[in-house]
């Protein structure tokens, strides 16, 4: 069965709420990329930390 592509927050491997690990796995890139260009992008003026803030809040963890 091929594994699911929900946006969720997966359990194992997260940092600080798997925001980042589960964006990677929906889009299907490496974790660390995900986390790198988040800080990049914090770097940056605009909401990049509301906007965390709002999927660790509105992101599902996973079921397993």
């Amino acid at each position: 069965m091929p594994q699911s592509r929900r946006l969720v927050r997966p359990r194992n491997g997260t940092v600080i709420a798997g925001v980042c690990a589960g964006l990677a796995e929906r889009f299907g890139m490496g974790r660390g990329t995900v986390r790198f260009l988040f800080v990049l992008s914090c770097l940056l003026p605009g909401p990049q930390f509301v906007i965390y803030l709002v999927l660790w809040i509105i992101m599902p963890k996973a079921d397993y």
